[in-house]
């Protein structure tokens, strides 16, 4: 089966490789806005926006799109404008449990789709200033949600996960994989 990937994103491109899906990349061209305001609907309505717009260019083909989002006390966490703001979200994580959620929707060949999103929880450290601005040296907090890549760097600021690991890096794919190989029967 080969689908349509609706991300331009190079860690959902690896993860769906190491599944051995085989897939084309069609990255949506949307403007990401979204009524909602609760972490999961938020990115089940972008990913759905996002897997619709590209089903249009590909009809009969399936389709896969995602969004992910890093919430903190049910507030969404984007990406850092600045180091200063790196600091301040690294600080408000440390020591503290969080959320990443990812929704997905996989459009079918048909046309029918289905949307749904994942929870993992993130346990920081407790790490120091000193550890956090080291960390924010690097750059790498600075494209990413929540100001950590917990498959790069960031790793060394996270105490531990509960919940699927691939979620946290950009898409659940042992779920994501079983609804791919529902749609073949």
């Amino acid at each position: 089966m080969k689908i349509v990937l609706a991300s331009g994103s190079p860690r959902r491109r690896e993860l769906l490789t190491q599944a051995g899906i085989e897939y084309i990349v069609d990255p949506a061209d949307i403007e990401e806005v979204t009524a909602e305001t609760i972490p999961s609907r938020v990115v089940e309505d972008l990913s759905r926006q996002k897997a619709l717009a590209v089903a249009e260019k590909h009809n009969g083909e399936i389709v896969l799109a995602a969004d992910t989002v890093v919430a903190f006390d049910d507030k969404i966490l984007g990406k850092p404008v600045d180091e200063d703001e790196a600091f301040k979200m690294l600080t408000d994580l440390s020591g503290r449990v969080h959320q990443v959620y990812t929704g997905v929707t996989i459009v079918d060949s048909d046309g029918s789709n289905i949307t749904f999103s994942e929870c993992t929880d993130v346990e920081m450290f407790e790490n120091s200033p000193e550890a956090i601005k080291s960390y924010i040296t690097s750059l790498e907090p600075m494209d990413k949600a929540g100001a950590y890549g917990i498959q790069g760097l960031g790793a060394i600021l996270v105490k531990g996960i509960k919940g699927d690991y691939n979620n946290v890096v950009g898409l659940p794919l042992s779920r994501v994989y079983r609804e791919l190989k529902r749609l073949e029967k």
